[in-house]
């Protein structure tokens, strides 16, 4: 069961054990995800709703002239702050896990969680990487291709059709993967974690970290779940990630609780 510090305790510890995990942890973790989401029976669907309206609103301002290029690197990259939207899903599956009221009124009560400052730092510090992807996709596309095009038509045939087109998809499918694994890295651990314990964020992003390297294989495959899912959630306008960002948010609580030794 979680255990979270009250201000008076005992210090917390500079560092935490993590454990092996393997491919059946996963799985758990999934279905436990699942049953959280069922057992608040779609209450939070108005708040998953939230994420898909901003990749939404990217799509429209990205189609608008000169953002355009912008597009896909920017509903991609939106993904790089699904766990900052998530915190108000681990402190619900944390109040669950304790056997304390976890209706959807319950979701902002993570500002009220000790380690808020540290969660602020981490989630200030994935807002930054997002940035940065997108001015690195920015960049990218200027050099390869050059100015922005003028029609939705003209952007899909440079795409497509030319050999800078192709080049600029591997490289920034490549550099995309970089920083989602960076972002997996630092955030799969710590944001659940600071949820959970009254922590500083360098000892939840070191714990994150730790978590990660000791489980490289099982961390590659649930990458892969998250990314995969995402995907499904994004093809009908988004809106299918009204359920997979619950879901997900509950399942890396659970995933956390398998990794981190309380």
């Amino acid at each position: 069961m979680a255990i979270a510090q009250s201000a008076g305790s005992v210090a917390a510890p500079s560092s935490y054990e993590v454990r092996k995990i393997s491919s059946a942890d996963v799985r758990e973790s999934l279905a436990q995800g699942w049953d959280d989401f069922l057992e608040h029976r779609g209450d939070l669907i108005f708040v998953g709703i939230l994420y898909p309206l901003i990749g939404l609103f990217a799509a429209v301002v990205a189609f608008q002239g000169p953002w355009l290029p912008l597009f896909v690197p920017v509903a991609a990259g939106v993904s790089l702050l699904g766990p900052v939207a998530a915190i108000g899903f681990y402190e619900l599956a944390r109040r669950r896990e304790a056997g304390l009221e976890s209706d959807w009124s319950h979701f902002f009560d993570v500002a009220k969680r000790p380690a808020w400052e540290s969660i602020l730092g981490v989630a200030a510090l994935l807002v930054i990487i997002f940035a940065l992807w997108v001015v690195a996709a920015g960049a990218l596309y200027t050099v390869l291709i050059g100015p922005a095009p003028t029609s939705v038509r003209g952007f899909l045939w440079t795409v497509f059709t030319t050999p800078q087109g192709w080049a600029l998809i591997v490289v920034g499918n490549l550099i995309g993967l970089c920083f989602a694994a960076l972002v997996l890295t630092i955030s799969v651990v710590s944001m659940p974690f600071l949820v959970d314990h009254d922590v500083d964020a360098r000892t939840a992003i070191e714990t994150s970290v730790k978590a990660v390297m000791a489980n490289k294989g099982v961390m590659i495959m649930w990458g892969l779940i998250v990314a995969t899912l995402l995907v499904i959630g994004s093809i009908p306008a988004f809106l299918g990630l009204a359920v997979v960002l619950p879901v997900l948010g509950y399942a890396t609580w659970h995933l956390y609780m398998h990794l981190v030794v309380h």
